[in-house]
């Protein structure tokens, strides 16, 4: 069964940073579309970055330049690198695997398979 365990979140002050890790079991990382999600408190949840099998990415408008999507293979773990960190940043961070549609990659409906989140908070 399929299972992603997110790590690395955290409090940090704003324009710090913090590297979020998602560990993949029963996934080959590097042939599947993985990618980054986030639900600031009282909102929906929305797409941050997404890597592709072809090693493609992109990014939400708001975290470009800011936030990198990498994976290691051989440690089957997807990571995002988050620089400059903002208030608006704060949210609970959740990885995801299975791409079901590529219509629209930073749509939550568009994955399958979800890890339980970290949480990542900015503040002064």
């Amino acid at each position: 069964q399929v299972q992603l365990v997110e790590s690395g979140g955290g409090s940090v002050q704003p324009g710090g940073s913090l590297r979020l890790s998602c560990a993949a079991s029963h996934l080959p990382v590097g042939n599947n579309c993985m990618s980054w999600f986030r639900q600031p408190p009282g909102k929906e949840r929305e797409g941050v970055a997404y890597l592709t099998r072809g090693e493609s990415t992109g990014y939400a408008d708001s975290v470009k330049g800011r936030f990198t999507i990498s994976r290691d293979n051989g440690k089957k773990t997807l990571y995002l690198q988050m620089n400059s960190l903002k208030l608006e940043d704060t949210a609970m961070y959740y990885c995801a695997a299975q791409l079901q549609s590529s219509l629209d990659r930073l749509s939550p409906r568009s994955w399958g398979f979800w890890g339980q989140g970290t949480q990542v908070t900015v503040s002064e």
